[in-house]
This record gives C-alpha cells, sequence and structure tokens, in this order.
C-alpha cells in the first residue's frame, strides 16, 4: 500500500512538472511586450542572457565584427541556424531573430544593432522565460560569430 502511494505520488509530480514546462513553452511564445523599440535592454538578473553591451563577465560577450553589410550576412546565417526565424530587421541597421527550443518551444529572442562608431555589431542574445539558459545563448552567439567568420 506505502508502495503504491509512492508510486502515485511520484507519477503526479512529474505530471505536475512536465505540466509547467508546458505551460512555461506557451508563455515564452509570447512576443515580448515592446520588441526592438527598447534596442538590446540591458540582461536581467538572470543568468539567461548575454550581451555585448553587459558589464558583468558572466554575461559579457564581444561585439560581432562589422563589415560592409554586415546585418544582411547575419540574416543569412541566422536563416541556416536550426529553429531559428528573423522576425525584425531595419535597414541594415537591426535585426531580431527568434530561437525555439526543440522539446518544449521555449523561444530566445537574439538581436544585432549596427554600432558605427564602434565598426561592430552589438549582440544580445535572452531567454524570455526561465532562469537559466544553461549556457544555450552564449553558444548562440558564438556560433554565429564563427558562422560570419567563416563567411558563411
Amino acid at each position: 500500500m506505502i508502495l503504491k502511494t509512492a508510486i502515485a505520488v511520484a507519477a503526479l509530480l512529474a505530471l505536475v512538472f512536465v505540466a509547467r514546462l508546458v505551460l512555461l513553452g506557451a508563455e515564452s511564445r509570447r512576443p515580448p511586450a515592446s520588441p526592438a523599440r527598447e534596442r538590446l535592454a540591458p540582461c536581467p538578473g538572470t543568468p539567461n542572457c548575454v550581451s555585448s553591451r553587459a558589464a558583468r563577465p558572466g554575461r559579457r560577450v564581444e561585439p560581432l565584427a562589422a563589415p560592409e553589410g554586415a546585418i544582411d550576412a547575419a540574416r543569412r546565417a541566422i536563416e541556416r541556424m536550426p529553429r531559428a526565424r528573423v522576425v525584425d530587421e531595419e535597414a541594415g541597421t537591426y535585426l531580431r531573430a527568434e530561437f525555439r527550443s526543440p522539446l518544449f518551444g521555449f523561444v530566445d529572442d537574439l538581436e544585432l544593432e549596427l554600432d558605427r562608431e564602434a565598426g561592430v555589431l552589438q549582440v544580445r542574445s535572452a531567454s524570455r522565460v526561465g532562469h537559466s539558459d544553461l549556457g544555450a545563448n552564449r553558444r548562440r552567439v558564438e556560433e554565429l560569430r564563427a558562422l560570419l567568420a567563416a563567411g558563411r
């Protein structure tokens, strides 16, 4: 009897956990309140964001090189990345893309903004929901950096 109760409780807890993940996935599909208008907002206090404008070492990534046509090259590279979709772009100066996780469909936003003065693309990649991204946003930025450096 005790074993059956323990199994039932464990099954219920697993169901609640999976339901919570599904709800988080659904929540992350809603677009940000004001996409693209708060350009490269600061990273929140959670470790699921990286930015070239961040001061904290754990959140900071280097900006991307910005040769002529860098935004167009970035768009082409992003379009070849898995589960990516460019959702906003402005005349070679700004780009925002969404990346969906494979299992629950969580959405991460990647933003690029041309910084003509510094000659770089400022970058921010962040998860919409949750606390940790297990390094996914940093890996995404570095993958994009490698694709751009390889000219792909």
